[in-house]
């Protein structure tokens, strides 16, 4: 048996599928029908507990495949049907026992489909997922819990990876990355070199890059301040790409607010136009937070925009050559319909190294460091 307390009192019970235990987090819900391992093994879940709200979980169990990566980030799982035996040719472990080798507490049997309207009705809300009983202490404790102001860093790598290729040098700042998003940049023959969260702006400028990628992570966009700072005096320096958290620390650089969704998007079906193109994509999705499109600068032009909520998906600051998207254009999992936009931009900074522009900027760095 295991049982789940909302913040507002509520209590689920079901039984366990994970490990024995107890595990605080932020409560959300994912609407995707499949890539429930991604998912688990996306950094942008840290300190979260998640909510499927697609009924049928685990029937094709674990792969050694499409991890996005090398650990569980989510705090707790919550399903409704739990399938016991997985049934895939690639799978090498089932869901369950995977949960409990990573210290993961999970539930079944739940309605996940009420539990998610309580979550929209409500909004985000924190919970603890146990598999003993619900005493005053973890009601205490409960009450007091907050998501880490660091957990950005948390999740990001401790050292520097390099990743040689023949096609523009892309550096990297990684504050929560998953695996694919390198992926398609390596499958487009970039070289990229992936720095921690913490890295100066002096040690990206003195590595004669084409360009820096500010990664998708958990957490305020505004409580990564260590990242804020080194894009900020990277400004105007270096052009600049960013994905989910990448894209709300561009947009605070430039001067716009961010602020907390109700609940969050969290799934791989949500439509999002092309305000210049007013072409529409089924885009994949994972944050909790957002930017205010009243509050960007004159000089940033809105590319993208939500069509359930009308919040904005995208920006490009052409002046400071910055372009930036809310949702996952590497969708894994989730639709390919925006994939062109990391090709679009590889190609960008192809265009700006041949014309001269990258080398310009670098000898500007160089001139000024002196």
């Amino acid at each position: 048996m295991a049982k789940l307390l909302l913040s507002n009192g509520m209590i689920f019970e079901g039984n366990s599928i994970g490990a024995q235990g107890t595990a605080f987090g932020e409560i959300c819900f994912n609407t995707s029908m499949a890539g429930y391992q991604e998912i688990l093994t996306d950094p942008s879940y840290a300190e979260q507990v998640i909510v499927m709200t697609y009924p049928e979980i685990g029937n094709y169990g674990i792969n050694p495949d499409d991890f996005e990566s090398d650990k569980v980030s989510a705090r707790g799982f919550v399903i409704k049907n739990y399938c016991e035996h997985e049934s895939h040719y690639k799978s090498s472990t089932s869901l369950s026992d995977y949960l409990k080798k990573n210290s993961i507490v999970a539930i079944s049997n739940v309605d996940t489909r009420y539990l998610t309207t309580v979550i929209r009705e409500a909004g985000a809300m924190n919970c603890v997922i146990t598999t003993g009983e619900i005493t005053d202490e973890i009601r205490e404790n409960l009450k007091n819990y907050s998501m880490s102001k660091d957990v950005a860093l948390n999740v990001s790598r401790r050292q520097t990876d390099v990743f040689k290729n023949s096609g523009v040098k892309l550096a990297v700042i990684d504050v929560g990355i998953k695996k694919s998003i390198l992926e398609n940049f390596r499958n487009l023959g970039c070289d990229l070199t992936v720095f921690p969260g913490f890295v100066s702006a002096k040690e990206i400028l003195h590595g004669n890059f084409d360009a820096v990628l500010i990664s998708n992570g958990p957490g305020d966009p505004q409580d990564a301040v260590k990242t804020i700072n080194t894009v900020k005096n990277l400004l105007g320096k270096i052009p600049m790409y960013g994905i989910c958290l990448g894209y709300q620390i561009l947009s605070i650089v430039l001067g716009a607010k961010t602020y907390k969704l109700k609940y969050g998007h969290r799934g791989a079906n949500h439509p999002v136009i092309n305000l210049e193109t007013n072409k529409v994509l089924i885009t994949s999705q994972n944050h909790g937070y957002a930017t205010d499109a009243n509050t960007l600068p004159e000089n940033a032009i809105a590319t993208y925009k939500n069509l359930n909520d009308g919040t904005l998906e995208g920006f490009r600051c052409p002046s400071y050559h910055i372009e930036a998207v809310q949702f996952h254009p590497e969708a894994a999992p989730g639709p390919s319909d925006a994939n062109l936009i990391i090709r679009g931009w590889v190609e960008t900074i192809k265009k700006n190294k041949k014309s001269g522009f990258t080398s310009l900027l670098q000898r500007m760095i160089r001139k000024s460091s002196h």
